[in-house]
């Protein structure tokens, strides 16, 4: 795949949370008033934001297509709230099931030509309320905490911004690989 764009570009790549479950959490993002969720599909990180060059981004699509293809689909389960506070202002939904599918397959995603470190140790989760004020943070835990949702994660995502912020899918990769490959996984 070629990219129009030379210089630096900045990728994320995640797990789509499905409809009617983005869109439910997507709107109560921007309901809470956290207006950057307007350009923020719903989902799961696998690598956050990293700055890199087209070049490496290009190594890293060929990278990810090799570890879809040997990546099974798995089920998730997202049930009730979590925070990072005090240490970040964040609410989010909590991964139930899905855990060591997702560390497995960010490892991997790390592990190729884009790498950067973590801030922090991953965790997977979706986001429900990010900087926002304290009562706003704790009406979204509150709201969330009974919501049960049930999908299988079946493709990941790779966006990319060029310093505006609005993150635009640039290929979808889905998960082709069958249980027994799990552990010939390349970066695990």
């Amino acid at each position: 795949m070629s990219l129009q764009r030379s210089g630096p570009v900045t990728v994320g790549i995640a797990l789509p949370v499905p409809e009617p479950w983005g869109s439910l959490v997507r709107e109560a993002r921007i309901g809470y008033g956290e207006a950057r969720a307007q350009h923020i599909p719903t989902h799961i990180t696998l690598l956050p934001p990293t700055e890199t060059s087209t070049e490496l981004l290009e190594e890293l699509l060929v990278h990810l297509s090799e570890l879809a293809r040997h990546s099974p689909p798995f089920p998730v389960v997202l049930r009730g709230t979590g925070t990072f506070r005090p240490v970040s202002d964040v609410v989010y939904i909590q991964v139930a099931r899905g855990v060591s599918s997702c560390e497995q397959l960010q490892l991997g995603v790390r592990n190729g030509p884009v790498w950067r470190p973590l801030d922090f140790p991953y965790h997977p989760h979706v986001t429900l309320a990010h900087d926002l004020p304290h009562g706003v943070l704790d009406r979204a835990f509150a709201e969330f905490g009974d919501l049960v949702a049930e999908f299988e994660a079946r493709n990941f995502v790779v966006y990319i911004h060029h310093g505006d912020e609005v993150w635009r899918p640039l290929v979808t990769y889905e998960l082709a690989g069958t249980p027994a490959e799990d552990a010939a996984r390349p970066g695990v």
